[in-house]
């Protein structure tokens, strides 16, 4: 059986490197879980986030916590903000996910209008 270390930061990175040696995988350098699944409290949020921004072009929910559920990180895109500033981008986010964030320790909310 394979053993896996993992290192989890707080900044999104593409660099994972990986090293073999005898039944252990040791994964070295900054690293998202990205050998794991979605969490339920990624699904969760996705499911209402969806929901109350079906025009959203792009939507990513990222459990930063390390899977314990304390912490996420929240990428839209959707045609909804268009003509609203940041704050008020982010007070609709924080409005829809209200039930969700009283469980939370923290929320990073990133959000833009499509480009195209």
């Amino acid at each position: 059986m394979l053993a896996y270390k993992r290192i989890l930061t707080r900044t999104v990175t593409s660099a994972l490197r990986g090293h073999r040696s005898s039944n252990e995988v040791v994964v070295t350098g900054p690293v998202r879980r990205w050998l794991c699944s979605r969490t339920d409290g990624e699904t969760r949020i996705a499911t209402v986030l969806k929901e109350k921004f079906p025009l959203a072009a792009s939507l990513k929910v990222v459990d930063i916590s390390g899977g314990c559920g304390a912490m996420y990180e929240i990428h839209i895109e959707s045609n909804e903000f268009k003509g609203k500033r940041t704050v008020q981008q982010h007070k609709l986010v924080n409005e829809a996910l209200k039930e969700e964030i009283q469980g939370m320790h923290g929320l990073r909310i990133f959000t833009d209008v499509p480009k195209h």
